[in-house]
């Protein structure tokens, strides 16, 4: 099932539901811009290989590209995050509780880029929505443990694979550079560097855009009041539009987050640069590929952390890492209280 683009305009401009709940999908996209987008080029902007406002334009240009083609190969992401939960038969209620679970997350989003701390949307997102689901059902009935075990070997994942290559990709690009003048091989990974953000822009949109429109079609389904629909195809539009959203939210906020994972956290040479966007844009392909749901910002601040190492471990910033990892260990339990709590007010008022 899916929905055009003129239907989807006429509904949203006769069904107030559907209005709010599409600005609040919308918002969580664009905070998806402002926190996670900038991990795929926080490396080229920190070595100097692009300006921000170039590589913010190209991030863009390649999220999109990303969401198109790896949709048209592999959709299961999307299908994976929109069957995670059950809201249950009765649409009015279910869409109320999803309202709730986006406002969690904007809220959630807006507290980590305050304080410059580079949280992963994708976890948020799949906190605030189980939050949800519980306080709708009353308990664990509404939780699809299938579907959420891909979450956690993809927390796995994203965490391990990414240190590894990123150690394994910097030590090998090294041993091959042997030798070689530094100052005659920069110009090659200045260039190099432009292809691994764009890269990990790719593996953005590959990744997170299917999410978040996964949940737009959950959102805009329960909006008709069809709260059984069980298979569905995303349209162009969508794509297009989800894209635009999170560039814009990437243009509005991303330099905070840029300046933690790439400056604060390890200071990196242009080669290192290029050795941690491979590396993560490798492990992103075949999460993708697989229909493992990970998180892009945990791929590739584990891949900067793993150049970072290779070299030695001082090299890394443990203070700026021990405050990411605490973030990324409170999003799950206090985004879904957030839901939760967001949920049960949300169905006491409407």
């Amino acid at each position: 099932m899916t929905i055009s683009l003129s239907e989807f305009i006429s509904q949203l401009l006769t069904n107030p539901s559907l209005f709010i709940t599409v600005l609040l999908t919308l918002g969580v996209i664009l905070v998806n811009g402002w926190t996670d987008a900038p991990n795929a080029i926080a490396t080229c902007v920190s070595t100097r290989s692009m300006g921000p406002r170039s590589a913010i334009l190209m991030a863009a240009v390649f999220n999109f590209l990303g969401v198109l083609v790896m949709t048209a190969i592999n959709a299961t992401v999307a299908e994976t995050i929109y069957n995670m939960v059950d809201f249950g038969s009765e649409a009015h209620e279910a869409l109320i509780a999803l309202c709730a679970a986006m406002f969690a997350i904007v809220t959630w989003a807006v507290l980590a880029w305050i304080f410059g701390i580079p949280t992963s949307e994708s976890h948020a997102l799949i906190a605030g929505v189980s939050g949800a689901a519980i306080a709708m059902h009353g308990g664990l009935s509404g939780i699809n443990g299938a579907e959420w075990i891909k979450v956690i070997y993809g927390l796995v994942l994203s965490t391990l694979l990414g240190f590894g290559s990123g150690w394994f990709t910097v030590k090998i690009t090294g041993l091959c550079c042997r030798g070689m003048d530094r100052r005659k091989t920069n110009g090659f990974f200045k260039n190099a560097q432009i292809g691994g953000g764009a890269a990990m822009a790719f593996m953005h949109g590959a990744q997170d855009g299917q999410k978040f429109m996964g949940i737009f079609l959950l959102g805009i389904f329960l909006a008709k009041g069809q709260a059984n629909v069980e298979s569905f195809t995303i349209p162009l539009w969508m794509m297009i539009l989800c894209s635009a959203v999170m560039g814009i939210g990437t243009s509005i906020g991303g330099y905070r987050i840029i300046k933690s994972v790439g400056i604060d956290m390890v200071k990196l040479e242009k080669y290192q640069g290029f050795s941690a966007d491979l590396a993560a844009a490798g492990c992103l392909l075949l999460s993708s590929l697989t229909g493992i749901p990970v998180s892009t910002t945990h791929t590739k601040t584990t891949a900067i952390m793993g150049v970072g190492a290779a070299k030695r471990l001082s090299s890394v910033n443990w203070g700026v890492v021990k405050e990411m990892v605490l973030t990324w260990i409170l999003t799950f339990p206090g985004c879904g209280l957030i839901g939760y709590l967001m949920a049960k007010l949300f169905m006491w008022i409407f």
